[in-house]
C-alpha cells in the first residue's frame, strides 16, 4: 500500500493526537488495505478511500478521537464480512480486530454494521420510526456520530454512485440523518446534508437558488459593508476583540421557506446573517455579548418578535447565541452574537463544548460529553413525533424555585406539574403553594418567569382528579402509578380481611359469592371496588355480616333472586351465541365480532382461533375464554364446574390474535434483524413487540409477540424461526 495516499488523514491525526494514536491509525490503514485490496468504489478508486475520508470527517469536523478514527477506517471490513462470511469466520475476524485494536472498536464497527443492514424505505410517514431504529442501534453514541460522518462522505461523493442510488440516499440524508445531526447540535453537518440532498432531489430548484445567490452576491456584499461601518467603529472604540462572519442561509433553508410561504427567492428576507464573534475569557462572555447587542440596536431598530436569548438559557444540545433581527435600509438583517467558544459549539456540537470546558487534548471522547450525547439520544421516552422535533420556543415556559433554580415546563403547566418536576415525593404530598409570593392552589397555571414555592402535608396522597390538573407526562405517569399501587394494595388488604372474617363467622358461602352479593347490594361494577370499601373502612364488618346472614337466611330473598337472575342472564348470553338451533354441540360459538357479546379472551393463556377452548362465567367481567391447556383450567373445572361452559370457534371467524414466541439464539450480530425479516417480510405478519437480553453461554434469549389470523400459522411461524442460522430453540409460550 502507498501510505502517502492517506497523508492528509495522517497529518490530521499527528497534529491532533499522540504518537501512539498515529501508530495505531497507520496499523489500521495497513490492516484495512490487506482486507479491501481488491475492492473499489464506483469510480474505480480503492474502497479504503471512503473509510479514510470518514475518519478525517470524524476527527476534524465532529471532534472524535482515536477509537472512532480506527473504527471509521475498519468499518467496511466488518460490514462486508458480516454480509459474506459464515458466522464462525466472522467471529474469528472480530476476535482478531479486538486483539489488535480493542473492544471499543469492535463495538462501534458492529453497531455501524447493524445500521447498514437496515432496509430503510423511502416513506415520509415512516421517517420517525426509522430515525428511532437508527438511534436504537447506537448504544455507544460514537456509532451514530461516525455514521453521520459516513453519510456526509457518501453525499459529497454522490456523483460517482449509480443514478438509482442517488435519490434514495438523498431522501435518507434529508429525512433521517440531517434530523439526527440537528438533534445532536451538529448544525454544519445538518445543513450540508440537506443542501446536498436537495441538489439531487430537486436539481432545478437547487440550480435556480444557486444562480440567484450568485447573481445577488455583489449587491449583498456592498450592503453588508455599509451596514457594518457604524457597528465596527463603536466596537473598536470599546476595545472588544472580535471578528465578523457573513453567513448565507443554506440553500435548503431558502428552498424550504420559498415552499412553505409560497414566495419567490426575492420574498425570503433573511437570506444571510451576520455573526459577531467575540474573543474573551469565560467570565466576560455574557457581559460582552450584551454589550455588542446594545451597539447593534443603538444604530438599527430590532424586531422584538425575532429576539432569541440562548446565552442566559442555552438549548438542550449546548447551543449558545444571542439572535436579533434588525431593520436597515428597508430590509431585515439577522445578527448573531456569540463568543469563540460558543461558535465552536454551534459548528461542532457537544464535542467542542466539552473540550472548551477543559477536557485535555487526546481525550475528545471523554465520558462527560459521551454521556451528554447519550442523554440527548435517549430523550426518546415520549411519542416518536416529539422525539426529534424540538418544541418551538413559544411552547415552553421557564419558572424558578425560591432558590433561583431554573425549571423548563410545557406551556399550560400547573403548580402540581412543577412539584412533580422537582421530585416525585414533593408532587405526591403537594397541597398548594405560592406563585410570586401569593397563595396558589395545585390547579393554578404557571407563566414564564414565575417564582414558585411548594407546600406539602404528610397525609396528602395523589387523587384521581389530579390527572385533569397536570399536563406533563412525568406527573401523569407518577399519579397513575400511585393510584394503581393503591388500588392493588386495597384489593389485597380488603380480600385478606374479608376471607379471614368469613372463616371466623363460619358462613356457608365462598368469598366470590359474598363479593358478588355485596357488589350487587351496593350497585358496584367490580369486586375490587368492594375490597377498596373494606380496606378504607367505608364498609364495616358488622354491616357485612348482617347483610350476608340475611342473604343466607332468606330474609333478603328479593336480593337473592336478583343475584340468581344475573347468573341466569350470564348463561342466556352464552346460549345466545350458539351457531344455529340445530348445532351439533351445545356450546358457546366464538365469533370475531367481540364487541357484540359479553366475553373476552383470557390474558393468562391468550387463546387464538384454532386452539381448543372453554368458557368460564366470571362474577363481574362476563365470560372469559381459556385454552383447555391453560394453567388455571384444572382449578376452575374442579372448584367451579357449574361456571364452566363449552366453547368453540366459528369456522368463518376472522381476526387478529396475538401469540408470543420464546427464542433462544447465539449472540451474533443482526440476529434480531434476521428474526424480524423472517416474520415481517417472509411470513407477512405484524410484530407487536420484541424483547431480547443476554443469556448464559454466549446466547441471547427473549420473546417476540406476533399478530396471527389463527393457530394454523403458529407452527409455520415457529418452524421458520427455528430454521434461522444461530437459533437454538423457538416455541410458543402464549
Amino acid at each position: 500500500m502507498d501510505i502517502s495516499r492517506y497523508d492528509s488523514l495522517r497529518t490530521l491525526v499527528r497534529t491532533s493526537f499522540s504518537e501512539t494514536t498515529q501508530r495505531l491509525v497507520d496499523e489500521a490503514l495497513g490492516y484495512a488495505d490487506r482486507h479491501l485490496a481488491d475492492l473499489a468504489r464506483y469510480d474505480g478508486r480503492p474502497l479504503l478511500d471512503h473509510g479514510a475520508a470518514v475518519a478525517a470527517i470524524a476527527v476534524a469536523e465532529i471532534g472524535l478521537g482515536r477509537n472512532s478514527a480506527v473504527s471509521a477506517i475498519l468499518h467496511d471490513i466488518v460490514r462486508l464480512a458480516h454480509k459474506q462470511l459464515p458466522a464462525e469466520e466472522f467471529l474469528a475476524l472480530t476476535a482478531d480486530i479486538r486483539t489488535r485494536f480493542g473492544e471499543a472498536v469492535v463495538g462501534i464497527t458492529t453497531g455501524m454494521c447493524n445500521i447498514s443492514e437496515l432496509k430503510l424505505k423511502v416513506a415520509k410517514e415512516q421517517a420517525d420510526n426509522f430515525r428511532d431504529l437508527i438511534v436504537s442501534y447506537s448504544e455507544d453514541p460514537r456509532v451514530i456520530l461516525i455514521k453521520l460522518a459516513d453519510r456526509l462522505e457518501v453525499m459529497r461523493s454522490l456523483d460517482i454512485f449509480p443514478r438509482e442510488k442517488r435519490r434514495k440516499k438523498s431522501w435518507e440524508s434529508m429525512n433521517l440523518y440531517a434530523q439526527i445531526a440537528h438533534k445532536l447540535g451538529l448544525y454544519g453537518i445538518k445543513s450540508e446534508l440537506e443542501d446536498l440532498a436537495l441538489k439531487y432531489l430537486e436539481p432545478k430548484d437547487y440550480e435556480h437558488i444557486v444562480a440567484k445567490l450568485e447573481e445577488s452576491a455583489e449587491e449583498r456584499r456592498a450592503f453588508i459593508a455599509r451596514f457594518l461601518v457604524p457597528v465596527t467603529e463603536r466596537l473598536d472604540r470599546l476595545g472588544l476583540r472580535y471578528h465578523i462572519k457573513s453567513r448565507t442561509k443554506s440553500i435548503f433553508s431558502i428552498w424550504n421557506k420559498m415552499h412553505k410561504q409560497h414566495v419567490p427567492f426575492e420574498g425570503v428576507y433573511d437570506i444571510f446573517a451576520l455573526r459577531i464573534i467575540i474573543d474573551c475569557p469565560p467570565e466576560e462572555e455574557k457581559r460582552l455579548c450584551w454589550t455588542a447587542y446594545s451597539v447593534v440596536t443603538d444604530f438599527y431598530t430590532p424586531n422584538p418578535n425575532r429576539m432569541r436569548d440562548w446565552i442566559s438559557i442555552p438549548k438542550s444540545n449546548g447551543y449558545e447565541s444571542l439572535h436579533t433581527t434588525v431593520s436597515a435600509e428597508g430590509r431585515w438583517v439577522e445578527v448573531q452574537i456569540r463568543t469563540e467558544r460558543m461558535d465552536a459549539v454551534a459548528e461542532r456540537g457537544i464535542a467542542a463544548h466539552w473540550r472548551y470546558k477543559g477536557v485535555k487534548q487526546g481525550a475528545q471522547t471523554s465520558e462527560q460529553w459521551l454521556g451528554r450525547l447519550r442523554e440527548l439520544m435517549e430523550d426518546t421516552t415520549h411519542s416518536l413525533a416529539q422525539r426529534f422535533d424540538a418544541k418551538p420556543a413559544s411552547g415552553e415556559i421557564f419558572v424558578f424555585t425560591p432558590n433561583g433554580d431554573l425549571r423548563k415546563l410545557p406551556e399550560g403547566a400547573s403548580l402540581l406539574d412543577f412539584a412533580f418536576d422537582i421530585h416525585t415525593n414533593l408532587g405526591a404530598t403537594c397541597v398548594g403553594g405560592k406563585i410570586n409570593n401569593r397563595a396558589a392552589s395545585i390547579r393554578d397555571r404557571l407563566a414564564n418567569g414565575d417564582i414558585v414555592e411548594i407546600q406539602t402535608r404528610k397525609d396528602q396522597t395523589p387523587k384521581a382528579d389530579w390527572l385533569s390538573v397536570v399536563v406533563t407526562s412525568k406527573a401523569r405517569n407518577k399519579i397513575k402509578s400511585f393510584l394503581r399501587e393503591e388500588q392493588a394494595k386495597h384489593t389485597r388488604m380488603g380480600r385478606e380481611e374479608l376471607e379471614r372474617k368469613l372463616k371466623n363467622w363460619k358462613l356457608p358461602l365462598t368469598i366470590d359469592e359474598a363479593v358478588a352479593y355485596l357488589a350487587k347490594r351496593y350497585k358496584l361494577r367490580l369486586g375490587t371496588e368492594v375490597y377498596a370499601l373494606i380496606a378504607t373502612q367505608k364498609l364495616d364488618f358488622g354491616t357485612i355480616k348482617e347483610l350476608l346472614q340475611r342473604h343466607l337466611s332468606g330474609e333478603a330473598e328479593e336480593e337473592r333472586r336478583a343475584a340468581a337472575a344475573e347468573a341466569e342472564r350470564q348463561k342466556e348470553a352464552a346460549r345466545a351465541q350458539r351457531e344455529t338451533p340445530g348445532s351439533p354441540h351445545d356450546a358457546l360459538v366464538i365469533d370475531d365480532d367481540i364487541s357484540k357479546i359479553q366475553y373476552k379472551l383470557a390474558k393468562c393463556c391468550n387463546p387464538i382461533k384454532g386452539d381448543e377452548v372453554f368458557g368460564f362465567v366470571t362474577i363481574n367481567a362476563g365470560i372469559t375464554i381459556h385454552r383447555t391447556d391453560c394453567p388455571n383450567a384444572k382449578r376452575m373445572r374442579e372448584n367451579y364446574p357449574y361456571r364452566v361452559i363449552e366453547a368453540r370457534w366459528r369456522q368463518s371467524a376472522e381476526g387478529a390474535f396475538r401469540v408470543t414466541i420464546r427464542i433462544v439464539a447465539a449472540d451474533t450480530t443482526g440476529m434480531a434483524n434476521h428474526i424480524t425479516e423472517v416474520i415481517s417480510r417472509d411470513l407477512k405478519l405484524n410484530i407487536r413487540s420484541i424483547n431480547f437480553g443476554t443469556a448464559s453461554g454466549g446466547c441471547v434469549a427473549g420473546t417476540v409477540a406476533v399478530e396471527v389470523p389463527g393457530a394454523g400459522i403458529v407452527d409455520k411461524l415457529v418452524h421458520s424461526i427455528s430454521r434461522i442460522k444461530g437459533v437454538q430453540r423457538a416455541y410458543r409460550i402464549n
